[in-house]
């Protein structure tokens, strides 16, 4: 029987789910101005079946704002390219975002829910923000950088950007400047006759006379208002002919995966229909098993669990530091910026287990890029410190998950207040003590010890590094200015 070459896929021409291949991904994905959720997914799953319902509705309500897309793997043609992108079970989601390099976007892993709300609002998370944040004191100077660059500001009462602004700000990059000013900064409401929030307007390049936004606050309407001093940036590179390079590439890139294509090729379409109607039997056959994702929040019913993908490496995770160990580290007057899990008494709890393995994925990942990243730690409830830690800084009992961030040099320290483990959630947490973001509490002199006073520890502290299980070297942050660290 011949193999299914073009695999009949999950979403219409009519979804609101864009259909990806590996051929157009680079255009339309890598180098798009966009932050995309990108699944890719075998049409014989059952999870990516059941899937489909909350990506096309998540596709629906970030329409505009960010790409919904679709990469389907059991089409011959893709099945070099999900081999590159690392896909060993479906579905796999994975959230890419432009970076600093044009064509070299950041691209990690959806751990999070499978339900639209939770891959909206992750989304949504990961948008770019460079909406400047302006006050009565910044006002006229922000007006004045660029006088020739046209200029728009919103009126809100709320102080967060939200992502259609974000989006707005990416489409008109470098044409027009976007900035976003509080109901409470009264100079700057008068100085432009603001009285009704939220409120759009647009000062042409060179005028201090505003256009008033009288439309929706909605995405398109607001486009076609700033494009009358500018019109907005392509949202991706324009299609080109298919050419020899084009060849070229397909085929290199189908021989550095082989293994995924030879085992994908490895299911006859007969197959796959019988995986689809059975929903137990859903994997590819060696070298490579290419299974449902083991973390399907979608269940089935009368279908067994999705097959564990086997890992060729112990799955990392971070190191658990007894007291001496952990004023060394993180809790001294000299002591830069540490993450530290508190654990509850209960070790194997659910909660426990999703922290370290979020924390140990955050820093592996990091680790892998060559970046520089602070210590993650755990504390366990044995440790002394762990009590004393929840009771000076009034975090709750012992039996829950407490996640925090401290720097003893600077006296400060920071609570995870999500209520997800998620390594989504907590990625984004720790981006924003990156960035310097967010308020920061002073920390109780009592949890700091003197320099002095670990001092001669070093070699003890150096041999636990030493033995520390299944993690890789922790690189401490570099000075910078506000905690920040390239990213």
């Amino acid at each position: 029987m011949a193999l299914n070459v073009h695999a009949e896929g999950l979403y219409s021409k009519n979804s609101a789910v864009l259909q990806v291949t590996g051929v157009d991904y680079d255009r339309l994905i890598a180098k798009s101005n966009y932050t995309s959720i990108v699944e890719f997914y075998a049409p014989w799953c059952g999870h990516c079946k059941n899937l489909k319902p909350a990506f096309e509705s998540a596709a629906k309500s970030l329409a505009g704002i960010a790409k919904v897309a679709a990469v389907n793997c059991d089409d011959e043609m893709n099945k070099p390219f999900c081999g590159q992108m690392g896909v060993q079970g479906f579905p796999t989601l994975k959230i890419v975002r432009p970076s600093k390099r044009p064509g070299k976007p950041t691209v990690e892993d959806y751990q999070g829910q499978r339900d639209a709300k939770s891959i909206v609002e992750a989304v949504k998370d990961k948008i770019p923000n460079t909406v400047k944040r302006v006050t009565d004191k910044n006002l006229d100077e922000w007006l004045q950088e660029n006088a020739e660059t046209p200029k728009a500001i919103l009126f809100s009462e709320k102080g967060l950007v939200s992502a259609t602004m974000k989006t707005l700000a990416v489409d008109f990059v470098g044409l027009i400047s976007l900035a976003q000013i509080r109901s409470k900064e009264a100079a700057a409401v008068e100085k432009f006759g603001v009285n009704k929030f939220p409120t759009l307007i647009l000062l042409p390049a060179g005028s201090q006379d505003a256009i008033t936004y009288e439309g929706e606050m909605k995405k398109e309407p607001m486009v076609e208002f700033l494009s009358q001093v500018a019109p907005p940036n392509p949202d991706c590179p324009p299609a080109k002919a298919k050419n020899a390079k084009a060849k070229k590439d397909t085929k290199k890139a189908s021989k550095s995966s082989s293994k995924f294509s030879k085992a994908s090729a490895s299911h006859k379409s007969a197959d796959a229909s019988s995986a689809a109607a059975s929903g137990t039997d859903e994997h590819i056959e060696e070298p490579i098993k290419a299974t449902e994702s083991p973390d399907a929040n979608l269940k089935e019913e009368n279908t067994a669990e999705p097959i564990v993908i086997p890992m060729e490496k112990a799955k990392p995770t971070i190191p658990v530091l007894a007291t001496s160990e952990l004023q060394a580290s993180c809790l001294n007057e000299k002591s830069k910026t540490c993450i530290l899990a508190i654990l509850p008494k209960d070790e194997s709890s659910e909660a426990a287990a999703t922290v370290l393995s979020s924390l140990a994925s955050i820093h592996q990942k990091h680790d892998a890029r060559g970046g520089q990243l602070f210590p993650f730690v755990g504390v366990p409830a044995s440790n002394p410190l762990a009590s004393l830690i929840i009771a000076e800084l009034k975090l709750g009992n012992d039996k829950e998950v407490h996640l925090i961030a401290t720097n003893g040099k600077r006296a400060w320290w920071k609570k995870y207040l999500g209520t997800s483990f998620s390594t989504t959630d907590v990625e984004t947490w720790v981006d924003a003590l990156r960035m310097g973001e967010g308020k920061k509490e002073k920390l109780p002199d009592t949890l700091l010890v003197a320099e002095e006073k670990v001092e001669g520890k070093e070699e003890k502290v150096a041999d636990q590094e030493k033995i520390k299980i299944e993690v890789e070297e922790i690189v401490d942050e570099p000075e910078a200015p506000r905690e920040h660290v390239e990213l």
